[in-house]
């Protein structure tokens, strides 16, 4: 009754329009009254999963992004990967994807991500005669790389949302998105490359040699580096995980103001204000859905969840790629953390007793939840880049596959080769 409540209630608001956050408290809400339990309960658990230590990283990730999309390093990466692919076919679709990348390293979130390169590439790429469904989906695609890299915020709340389940260290998890990230770019420059000798996109000039390219790249070095401290230092032992966040922001701060001298007090300001909202949701988030979770484990749904997927098959391999569909599905009505926090406690346990290492759930989960950024009805990514392109959502929808394509391969990839996800967090242990 009580579990039929959960999950009746919170479809019932999702499908009405009540943002994430508040469906996930109603519904608890519900549940605590069905059960005839204390609504005090569902308090005691959002107090209770918001003071944790570790969750200090996120506002710190979250500030030096901001940081970083408001202190004009996206001008100076965009420069440097012109001046690396700018010339082959399709250039500036491939200039995109690394100045993406690269840029999402630094700043650890899609959706920063696409607002910095997204305001400096879509327009750039309309001008030079590209369509605009095509550099929607360049751009959009090629910023979720960010959430499997070092600075990701999200790798703090899939760490938080495993406990209790498995030990997954933050280094572990850093560690373990550094070769997937190379492969979805190589996958997203595969993509990118496809779809523009297809629509017969020409070559933007020719190659400006290497000191031109040495020249820009060492002007964007400074804001790059930020990815080489936070994991020098971790692996040294000089700052922790968690307080590498704060080191980030230090960074980000000496670099856009004494170095760059491109962080005005204006910017400054709305950066801290962004990060200020930014966190806020993320906090709240996180609290609500540790009643929710709580909730979820009290009946049991991981192990009935499991029972049902055992039903349809005993196959690790048909049972991983039934959690990818799902996560996949889920992703596509919730935001990022949602996803994780809810669908965590549910498919981990299943991943693992099929033998899925908890580091390797991680990364799939992440790429899943990635993917759903750029999947209507919730994907945040994909209608900012469409705001910023003046296209809408079903004009890009319909040239999106050879995009949806290059991601699928690379999450089968890190879901069924454990050596893409395991090999470097291997090394350090």
């Amino acid at each position: 009754m009580e579990l039929t409540v959960l999950a009746l209630s919170f479809t019932l608001f999702l499908v009405i329009g009540v943002p994430v956050a508040f469906a996930i408290g109603l519904s608890s809400v519900a549940t605590i009254i069905a059960a005839g339990l204390p609504i005090a309960v569902v308090f005691q658990k959002m107090v209770g999963g918001m003071q944790v230590f570790s969750f200090l990283a996120i506002p710190f990730f979250v500030f030096a992004g901001e940081l970083m999309l408001y202190g004009g390093i996206a001008e100076r990466i965009v420069r440097f990967a012109n001046s690396l692919v700018g010339h082959v076919r399709g250039g500036l679709g491939m200039s995109n994807v690394i100045g993406c990348t690269l840029f999402g390293g630094v700043a650890g979130s899609p959706l920063a991500d696409v607002s910095a390169m997204g305001s400096v590439m879509i327009p750039l790429m309309k001008k030079e005669g590209y369509d605009a469904d095509y550099a929607v989906n360049v751009t959009t695609h090629a910023a979720l790389v960010g959430a499997i890299m070092p600075t990701s915020h999200n790798m703090i709340i899939f760490t938080l949302a495993t406990s209790g389940i498995a030990s997954v260290s933050v280094l572990s998890l850093i560690l373990a998105g550094l070769v997937p990230a190379i492969i979805l770019t190589l996958c997203n420059l595969g993509a990118a490359y496809y779809v523009a000798v297809k629509r017969g996109y020409p070559t933007r000039g020719a190659f400006p040699g290497w000191g031109e390219v040495m020249q820009a790249f060492g002007a964007s070095l400074p804001g790059l580096l930020v990815v080489v401290i936070i994991l020098v230092g971790i692996l040294s032992g000089a700052f922790t995980a968690t307080e590498s966040a704060s080191i980030a922001v230090a960074w980000a701060l000496l670099v856009t103001v004494l170095v760059y001298r491109s962080l005005s007090l204006h910017n400054f300001l709305k950066a801290c204000t962004k990060a200020c909202k930014t966190t806020g949701v993320v906090l709240l988030l996180i609290g609500i859905s540790n009643a929710f979770g709580y909730f979820m484990a009290l009946y049991e749904v991981p192990q009935m969840t499991g029972e049902l997927m055992k039903s349809v098959s005993s196959q690790p391999w048909v049972i991983f790629l039934m959690i990818n569909v799902l996560l996949f599905i889920l992703g596509t009505f919730l935001d990022m953390a949602a996803t994780i926090l809810i669908c965590t406690p549910i498919f981990m346990p299943i991943a693992m007793q099929f033998g899925m290492d908890p580091v390797q759930f991680g990364i799939v989960m992440l790429i899943n939840c990635a993917l759903g950024l750029n999947t209507p009805p919730v994907g945040s990514v994909q209608f900012v880049g469409c705001a910023i392109g003046e296209i809408s959502v079903g004009q890009v929808m319909r040239s999106i596959a050879p995009f949806y394509g290059a991601l699928g391969v690379c999450l089968l990839l890190v879901t069924y080769v454990p050596a893409f996800s395991l090999w470097l967090p291997s090394l350090v242990k």
